[in-house]
């Protein structure tokens, strides 16, 4: 990987500084238990991330781990599932959406979402925005004026959508995410190349390997306001899905993923078990 700029660490997006001390002492904490530990179990795979596994021989990959891998309907969402955009989907032709979705966390400024719901209407492609209760700062989440009605029926804002069913759909054709590692599994594991918009913590680690060591997406480089601004939005949208080369690639990962034998576990009665989140 290459190298990772201060500023994309973690507690580097936290103004309060008892903030930035909390999470300092959490990392400094999982590094002193991880030292006692013989065995991790990660999810993850050594197809996705070869050179890890072979620098840290005591992590046990059963990745990846997804909840459309068991019976059922996933469960435990913080917001309720709005299923009527997986019949929106169904209306458009096969690999023509945009999917926006950054996770439980993520918050934006009234400008950068403004400039965001902006770039989406530039790029005149259809989209699912998923736009969560709190996603700005401010106290309502307000979109350009008469933005809603200019864009019609080509997007479809959710408040909250069954991911995983999203992006099995054959009608979308990339993913715009935060780079949440869940995230990151669940659209690596469906053949989608990534448009990368990290907020914090691992995501910008997950973002270098989907950029440079996968090779299946790109990232946005911030204008001298630290705002992504439409036009770049526009911009990296035609990129993407202009080059096939990022098709190809993620749905070359996918193939390598389902290809992959079964982990063997550790031979060890207790394994602590080490969160990638």
């Amino acid at each position: 990987m290459p190298p990772i700029k201060s500023t994309d660490l973690s507690w580097a997006r936290f103004e309060e500084f008892s903030t930035v001390e909390a999470i300092f002492q959490v990392v400094k904490e999982t590094v002193e238990v991880s030292r006692l530990t013989k065995w991790f179990i990660c999810n993850s795979t050594p197809e996705l991330e070869p050179a890890t596994f072979s620098l840290y021989p005591q992590m046990s990959p059963i990745g990846p781990l997804l909840a459309s891998n068991r019976i059922g309907d996933q469960a435990g969402h913080f917001w309720k599932e709005d299923s009527t955009c997986l019949k929106w989907l169904d209306q458009q032709p096969t690999c023509s959406v945009i999917y926006i979705a950054f996770g439980s966390f993520t918050i934006f400024n009234q400008t950068q979402f403004e400039e965001l719901a902006l770039g989406l209407e530039l790029s005149n492609i259809p989209f699912l925005w998923v736009v969560r209760p709190g996603m700005t700062k401010e106290t309502t989440t307000a979109f350009p004026d008469g933005y809603v009605e200019r864009v019609g029926s080509r997007g479809r804002i959710v408040s909250w959508a069954p991911q995983q069913k999203v992006l099995t759909h054959p009608s979308v054709a990339c993913f715009v995410s935060h780079c949440g590692w869940n995230s990151t599994l669940e659209g690596v594991t469906n053949g989608l190349p990534f448009l990368c918009w990290p907020y914090f913590a691992d995501q910008f680690h997950n973002e270098t390997y989907i950029r440079h060591n996968w090779k299946t997406g790109l990232g946005f480089n911030k204008g001298e306001r630290g705002i992504i601004t439409r036009g770049e939005i526009k911009s990296k949208v035609e990129q993407l899905l202009g080059d096939i080369t990022f098709r190809v690639k993620a749905m070359d990962t996918k193939e390598k993923l389902n290809m992959q034998p079964p982990q063997p576990f550790p031979p060890v009665s207790i394994v602590t078990h080490f969160y990638k989140g």
